[in-house]
């Protein structure tokens, strides 16, 4: 059974990632997708927020999972018995960053191997960080994340103003 493991911090989660995760869900017999903490970030959505927002935008792709882990992406494929990282990229600066990132997981875990699959253009300018400050400033993001996202943003920036 081959099993693949999609990782970040998701917050939130957007149209881009989750067109990274059907692709992929397509290779593989099961994929996950693991929500880590990045301690570089100050997050919008708590970790639950998180893991329940993608659980409801992925709720169509039957063989994923989504988890969500507070140490060490090595040590999580090595308890959860993963071989295979599955990648998004959008451009050459996320090639560079992702391809150090897999050689020093693949150092960590040595049979572990990584696939970067580019990002459909249509999402090429979406990352999380602009949604979030688009919607701070109540711009439009339908269509750039999920529906549940999308109504989630809206109420919590109501809730700080």
């Amino acid at each position: 059974m081959k099993k693949a493991l999609c990782t970040g911090s998701f917050d939130p989660v957007t149209n881009g990632h989750v067109d990274i995760f059907e692709r992929a869900a397509t290779l593989v017999d099961e994929l996950v997708v693991c929500v880590f903490i990045n301690k570089h970030k100050k997050p919008l959505f708590t970790l639950e927020e998180r893991v329940e927002l993608l659980r409801e935008s992925t709720l169509h792709i039957d063989n994923l999972t989504v988890d969500s882990d507070e140490g060490l992406v090595s040590e999580y494929i090595k308890r959860n018995d993963i071989n295979l990282i599955i990648r998004g990229l959008r451009s050459s600066v996320d090639f560079e960053y992702e391809y150090n990132q897999a050689q020093m997981l693949h150092h960590l875990v040595p049979g572990v191997n990584t696939i970067f699959l580019l990002t459909s253009p249509e999402f090429l300018f979406i990352n999380s960080s602009a949604i979030r400050e688009l919607s701070q400033f109540h711009g439009n993001v339908h269509k750039l994340v999920p529906e549940c996202v999308e109504i989630a943003l809206r109420e919590k920036w109501q809730k700080s103003e």
